[in-house]
């Protein structure tokens, strides 16, 4: 699913180093999955979480059988922003991020022509690449809960891709010191934790880069170095 700040473009270099070493029982947690753009592409037991209660309905929906809609407009979309418990919360998960311009949460409704000069129906798009998407999320365990009230099994392979440091926020502000110390105490209980971020204190660090161009809105694009970590 299109998502802010999406790995994507990047699960297939920074996977092969996550799961090198990841035994055959050993269970691959995302605390902050986002739009299980690299989860999706594990295998094994594997548990997402998220701290948007909506995403998680949408993607436990999707595993029931759930169908997204063909087309939201303007007014419906705006409708669900401001009164989201009118709606189902999986309606609400959907439109927030898949109607939404760049899968930001409620970030501004999408539009605009494809390259023929056609108008896009971003709905449509972002309900068919879920409905291809569950398929290689059947059997994951969704929760919502805060990354650091999560009950990791022993010994999880942990792969966090969590707001970043003085970047966009999301739905909440993200304490990033507060984070790296749970990665430090995480990593002194066995657990193997991997981070993505574009920079990290000096105790961590650095096993993989790659430029990155992001579009926060239509105008305004930058080069970035995504960065992969460990402590």
């Amino acid at each position: 699913m299109k998502y802010l700040g999406s790995k994507r473009r990047i699960a297939k270099y920074i996977l092969p180093i996550i799961l090198k070493d990841k035994n055959t029982n050993q269970i691959y947690i995302e605390p902050f999955a986002g739009g299980c753009n690299t989860l999706d592409k594990v295998q094994g037991k594997r548990v997402a979480n998220d701290i948007n209660f909506y995403l998680v309905e949408m993607y436990k929906a999707l595993q029931n059988g759930w169908i997204p809609p063909n087309k939201i407009d303007l007014e419906e979309y705006k409708d669900i922003r401001n009164n989201k418990g009118k709606y189902p919360p999986e309606l609400v998960g959907f439109v927030g991020f898949g109607c939404s311009f760049g899968g930001k949460w409620f970030g501004g409704y999408a539009r605009g022509n494809n390259s023929l000069g056609a108008k896009r129906n971003y709905c449509d798009e972002a309900k068919r690449n879920l409905l291809k998407q569950i398929a290689n999320l059947k059997d994951v365990k969704f929760i919502n809960k805060s990354y650091d009230e999560i009950d990791y099994p022993k010994n999880s392979l942990i792969y966090c891709d969590p707001p970043y440091k003085d970047t966009t926020e999301y739905m909440t502000k993200f304490d990033s010191l507060k984070f790296y110390d749970w990665v430090k105490d995480m990593t002194n209980q066995n657990h193997k934790v991997y981070f993505s971020e574009y920079s990290a204190p000096k105790e961590f660090k650095c096993i993989w880069s790659y430029n990155t161009t992001t579009n926060l809105n239509i105008n305004q694009h930058s080069t970035r170095i995504e960065k992969l970590f460990i402590f």
